[in-house]
């Protein structure tokens, strides 16, 4: 703020000056005249400080000064050059430019260097507190106070050795708007004018001006950083271009994923570099977004396809300011849908050990082709387990790492069976899909039940085998794949081809290993081998060791199992629910296994031939049970006294326990 009559009228604010120190007060004509804020300044000052004393202000040491100029440095940096220019508008006019923080506390002195000289020969340059305190009435204090730049001349500073200055000071707003530091002009009184304040007034907005585009311009920059970073820590190719069609980012996944230097494409036209597939250029043209959609880009003549997501950049801008695409190898959402679909088995042959020579022989074979490439054909009953040896051999393979898919061939319907298997290529109004051999690709895909294909999808399935290629329905391009084929059957293949119900050439592809694994019945000693693994993954599933003891093992072992190793789990499975601290005990194995008997099909299964002993047990507990435990009716039943009855029982170890259910 500044008198309100320029010129200045120096003996009337001299006059002012006096009357206030002497009376402590100005009367109502040279109030009604002065500046307000001088007023409250003066106000302020005379209970603290003598007038007619000189000022002696606080002054930070060398140290504290250093510590103040480092923290300051980038105000220092910026205001410097303004200062130099304000010096050479108003060289010669005996005045200094000072810089001040957000505590009056002077950084930097620039100007004539009379009028430095003299400011620091009064004790008033570098490191010194312009404060209100010590100082008295001038620009820089009133500026702190007042938030608003001020002009003092002469008379008005309430120290009265500083009257032959004038003072004009305008703060300097950081980015939140705080007072970060202090412009200032110090020159003789006579000088003081408007202009002055207004030189000050440019130069302090200009540097707040500047320090907030330097703020932006950090933050913009650490963005920028945090977006490259991201971009080039994520797994897909970015790349973006502007409404020109200038290519503007290339993350270091374009390099692996469409074999293109990102660094050389940078600054070119898209349309130079590559071209859009046909759903790309469209989605583009009706200014919409695309979401994981398969596309196929042709890269220096060569196909690479891959999943495609478009997003127009600026928000509701039309037209957009550009657009970003995102690719993902064809090979990561293979890979996902693996994690959903297929299985990462831990099972490998060494874990299927076997004590019955005919499986033994199996494993040999299985081994043998786990270190080949062909097709393989595993045949056997059902619940033998063909998908067990299947995944263990894909396990011990090189390609362990990779997708193990497995298709129940009976389970598709007839009418999706070729969609299902070779995918559909995306068209209009078609979503497309991958074939079942695309989601393989690199490991192995177990067709169960193969016999039920079609002769249309065993044609085919021919094809991929001899080619390596899968052409999809509607689709004109074969797709290279990576992929061994198994298969598994109950049926009786030669026959098969006999009937002409399986093509014999694919059935001789299948002819490099043919492995049948033999029904458990004709490899009973392994009986305890399966249970004991089977109960391992049941341990460690619950947390909790499951056991079976000796009696109800040997009743396993002489069990004809006709459902195989299936049938085993699931009496297994419902034993150790019936089961008392986790040991399978003879009473808890269903009655049919007890006894021996089969359900009788079209082919009977042989029954198993008791001992003596055990005929005896079986006909004591079933006679227990019948007549709930009373010996009386039991030796009744049997046609035997009771004290033989009790002997048999003692002999035999059968218990109250043995006649519940």
């Amino acid at each position: 703020m500044q008198p309100l009559a320029y010129p200045v009228d120096n003996e009337m604010l001299t006059l002012a000056w006096e009357s206030f120190m002497i009376e402590g007060r100005l009367d109502w004509p040279t109030r009604a005249s002065a500046d307000p804020a001088i007023l409250r300044s003066w106000q302020r000052c005379i209970f603290r400080l003598d007038p007619r004393t000189r000022p002696r202000p606080n002054k930070a040491s060398h140290q504290v000064l250093e510590s103040i100029l480092k923290a300051q440095a980038n105000l220092v940096t910026v205001a410097t050059p303004f200062m130099e220019d304000i010096h050479q508008f108003i060289e010669g006019s005996g005045c200094a430019i000072l810089l001040a923080d957000g505590t009056a506390c002077i950084h930097t002195l620039v100007g004539d260097a009379d009028a430095v000289a003299a400011l620091e020969e009064a004790g008033l340059g570098r490191g010194t507190y312009w404060a209100e305190g010590q100082m008295g009435t001038n620009a820089l204090s009133m500026t702190l106070f007042e938030a608003m730049p001020i002009l003092v001349i002469g008379p008005e500073h309430f120290i009265a050795d500083c009257h032959h200055l004038a003072s004009a000071a305008a703060p300097i707003h950081d980015i939140r708007g705080r007072i970060a530091g202090i412009m200032a002009i110090v020159g003789p009184a006579e000088g003081g004018s408007p202009h002055m304040l207004a030189l000050v007034m440019a130069a302090a907005r200009a540097i707040s001006n500047q320090l907030q585009a330097d703020w932006f311009l950090g933050e913009a920059n650490l963005h920028l950083t945090e977006v490259n970073t991201v971009l080039g820590a994520i797994s897909e190719a970015v790349i973006a271009w502007g409404e020109s069609g200038l290519i503007h980012h290339a993350n270091a996944k374009v390099a692996e994923i469409l074999d293109l230097n990102p660094a050389a494409i940078v600054g070119r036209p898209l349309d130079d570099t590559l071209e859009l597939p046909l759903n790309l250029a469209r989605a583009i043209q009706d200014n919409r977004e695309v979401q994981d959609e398969e596309v196929t880009f042709r890269v220096n003549g060569r196909p690479i396809t891959c999943l495609a997501s478009l997003r127009p950049i600026g928000e509701g801008a039309m037209p957009p300011a550009g657009y970003i695409v995102m690719l993902r190898p064809i090979e990561q959402v293979r890979q996902l849908v693996h994690q959903q679909m297929g299985t990462q088995a831990t099972l490998t042959l060494d874990d299927l050990s076997s004590q019955s020579i005919r499986m033994r022989e199996v494993l040999r074979q299985a081994r043998i082709a786990a270190r080949g490439t062909a097709p393989v054909l595993i045949q056997g009953e059902g619940g033998v387990g063909k998908n067990h040896l299947a995944r263990a051999i894909h396990n011990d393979s090189y390609r362990a790492d990779k997708p193990f898919i497995v298709i129940d061939c009976r389970a598709i319907p007839h009418e999706l069976m070729a969609s299902e298997f070779l995918g559909l290529e995306r068209g209009t109004g078609i979503l497309g899909r991958p074939s079942k051999f695309e989601l393989a690709h690199g490991g192995t895909l177990l067709l169960d039940q193969v016999e039920s294909l079609s002769l249309e999808l065993q044609t085919a399935l021919l094809r991929v085998l001899e080619t390596g290629h899968v052409m999809r329905l509607g689709g004109a391009r074969p797709i290279q794949l990576d992929v061994r084929i198994m298969a598994a059957t109950t049926a009786n293949m030669e026959q098969l081809v006999a009937e002409d119900s399986f093509i014999s050439h694919l059935y001789y592809r299948f002819g490099v290993f043919n492995i049948t694994i033999p029904p458990v019945r004709e490899r009973l000693e392994d009986v305890p081998l399966i249970a004991e693994r089977f109960l391992a993954r049941i341990s460690s599933q619950d947390d909790q060791a499951y056991w079976i003891d000796e009696e109800a093992l040997a009743i396993l072992r002489r069990y004809p199992w006709p459902g195989n190793v299936r049938e085993m789990e699931s009496v297994l499975e419902r034993a150790i629910s019936q089961s008392h601290n986790e040991v399978i005990r003879v009473v808890d194995l269903p009655e049919g296994v007890r006894s021996g008997r089969v359900i009788t099909t079209a082919s009977p299964q042989p029954q198993p031939i008791l001992s003596v002993a055990d005929a005896e047990r079986e006909a004591i507990i079933r006679a227990g049970r019948a007549c709930q435990g009373r010996v009386s009716q039991m030796a009744e039943q049997l046609g035997i006294g009771r004290t033989t009855l009790w002997r048999k029982m003692k002999l035999l170890h059968i218990t109250a326990e043995d006649f519940k259910g």
